[in-house]
């Protein structure tokens, strides 16, 4: 390759990267305006990102910086999301509702994919969104996808889902809360306990005071810590089902990854504020950007989106997860 070559393919790298950040800084600027604050900038990356592919088609230019943001930058926005989990708390506080959160994975997980067997539903997209009701949402399947050698159709798809799906339910449990006969406590536990992601928690526990906002989040960082035992459960169950298949090709690649987001979870729970004082302003800074480059890399993931094909793909397994997801709230609203 001539220099001049490398240079134009330079370019064209960080063109791709470039056009990721920008539609993700236009998302975020649409999660400010009334409704949409609700539904939040992942979900209006990856609608941006579909509509873009179904009227110009996949910029082809641009491939290899869009492909760096949906892998590079998604492997990176899960390790520094490890800063998210506070361990010290979820082992000292949160063993009772690991248990719960134990329950909740497990149900999501096995009756997302019984329903799917029964309404004949995409297996792999029916999987990443039963881990994903389960356990944290668009981050967990984020996370599993490189195990579970998923598509990044189905990645996109599934994080769109979870992210709309997840608001929908969070907004409902805030409007019915004054008619539930559950104290603010308890409200809490259910919240953390049956809610998609951290977001929808912190949506639906913050009307509840600060109390129930805290619980809510200790329960579902135990979903989070999950996520590191469930990977490893997976890449097992990938190894035997390949090996039983006599597929030729037996080698799962192992998601270093999850050990930098291990790395950072005990990073946070006992170096940051302890050895080292960070002010919270960095904190919030650092947590933006993971969330500013994991909206990026789903834009790069929602660009596979081909409409013709979700509408056949993605209904049944839409539906095995919402009648999941309503299960799980009905089930654990009377477990709390």
């Amino acid at each position: 390759m001539t220099d001049s070559h490398k240079s134009f393919a330079s370019r064209n790298w960080l063109a791709g990267i470039g056009f990721t950040f920008i539609i993700a800084l236009v998302s975020f600027g649409l999660s400010k305006l009334p409704v949409l604050n609700h539904v939040g900038q992942l979900a209006c990356a990856i609608i941006i990102a579909i509509i873009f592919r179904q009227i110009w088609g996949y910029p082809e230019k641009l491939r290899e910086g869009i492909q760096f943001s949906s892998k590079k930058l998604l492997r990176l926005a899960i390790i520094l999301f490890g800063l998210k989990l506070n361990m010290d708390i979820v082992f000292h506080q949160g063993l009772g509702l690991l248990v719960k959160d134990v329950g909740t994975i497990v149900f999501s997980i096995v009756l997302t994919m019984f329903l799917a067997k029964l309404l004949k539903a995409d297996t792999s997209l029916s999987l990443l969104l039963g881990i994903g009701t389960g356990v944290c949402g668009a981050a967990a399947i984020a996370a599993v996808s490189p195990i579970l050698k998923a598509k990044d159709e189905d990645t996109a798809i599934g994080a769109g889902i979870i992210a709309l799906v997840g608001t929908i339910f969070a907004v409902t449990y805030t409007i019915i809360r004054p008619l539930i006969p559950l104290t603010d406590i308890q409200y809490g536990i259910w919240s953390g306990i049956s809610l998609h992601e951290i977001a929808h928690v912190a949506l639906a526990g913050t009307p509840a005071g600060s109390d129930a906002l805290a619980i809510a989040l200790l329960a579902k960082l135990g979903r989070v810590f999950l996520l590191v035992p469930l990977s490893f459960i997976l890449i097992y169950w990938m190894k035997h089902k390949r090996k039983t298949e006599a597929d030729s090709d037996t080698k799962i690649e192992f998601p270093w990854f999850l050990i930098g987001f291990i790395i950072m979870s005990l990073f946070g729970s006992y170096i940051l504020n302890r050895v080292i004082i960070v002010p919270a302003s960095v904190m919030d800074g650092i947590s933006f950007f993971t969330s500013f480059i994991l909206t990026m890399a789903m834009i790069g993931l929602g660009l596979n989106i081909n409409l013709k094909d979700l509408r056949t793909k993605a209904l049944r397994p839409l539906l095995a997860m919402l009648i999941t997801s309503l299960f799980l709230s009905i089930i654990t609203y009377f477990i709390v």
